[in-house]
């Protein structure tokens, strides 16, 4: 499992990012029937909680389903547009997004999948274990958006004014300022494709396979309860260090 006390986002690999060695990728490869070649280093990461750990906000069909096929869709795909890219064998997967102008349209789409979905179940917990924002990151929110539910509220509505699938947001930008905004299909601030760019702190998936089992079509439903399940302990370690990286 993932621990998620090291779960900091920084330019260093993320958790469930890091390449493994040949032999590990090849076994782990093997076990899934994947035709792919050990060379290619991506690999789909365990949750660090159980499926059924988020319910009720998500059912555990829906993480099932999210993270074992979806999620494994995009390592596939990623894995195989670096098949003939030696060049990108062995860059961490922050540096390939950082000059994804550049780069075929699966290193976007299938890198972005897997980044941030390895981002999205870090940024979750068992309701119970939730606790609150703390430290410097409160204090942030509090200074940034006058409390903490206003910024839920932002960021809600930066979900549910997303026009079809993608992401909503909360970064520090370059001016080390907290910011609420959404990207399209699988993108992210990280990209330099992003109209606005910065480090991400916290991210939901507002595709419909993140929450049609429960809510239907009902996004904003999906977006109100989500709040239930982020890890706040993450997310304060994520913005301590995104600002001292400032």
């Amino acid at each position: 499992m993932i621990n998620r006390r090291t779960m900091l986002l920084t330019t260093a690999t993320l958790p469930g990012l890091a390449l493994a060695s040949p032999l590990a990728n090849a076994l782990s490869l093997h076990s899934r029937n994947q035709e792919i070649s050990a060379m290619s280093a991506f690999s789909l990461p365990d949750l660090p909680y159980a499926y059924n750990a988020l319910e009720p906000v998500i059912d555990a069909e829906t993480m099932e389903l999210h993270h074992s096929r979806h999620h494994q869709t995009y390592v596939n795909g990623l894995n195989s547009a670096l098949e003939n890219r030696s060049d990108l064998q062995g860059t961490p997967l922050e540096d390939i997004l950082a000059r994804v102008s550049e780069l075929p349209g699966a290193f976007r789409n299938h890198g972005g999948g897997h980044w941030n979905h390895t981002f999205f179940w870090e940024s979750m917990i068992a309701p119970a274990d939730s606790g609150a924002p703390s430290g410097a990151f409160a204090e942030a929110i509090n200074a940034k958006f006058g409390s903490l539910e206003e910024m839920k509220n932002q960021f809600n509505s930066a979900g549910a004014g997303q026009f079809g699938s993608g992401w909503a947001w909360l970064i520090v930008n370059g001016n080390g300022e907290l910011e609420i905004t959404a990207t399209p299909n699988q993108d992210n601030p990280l990209m330099d494709v992003a109209g606005t760019r910065g480090t991400p702190i916290l991210g939901n998936d507002v595709w419909e396979h993140a929450y049609y089992v429960t809510y239907r079509n009902r996004r904003a439903d999906y977006l109100a309860a989500w709040w239930q399940v982020v890890n706040w302990d993450v997310a304060s370690e994520r913005y301590n260090a995104a600002v001292a990286g400032n």
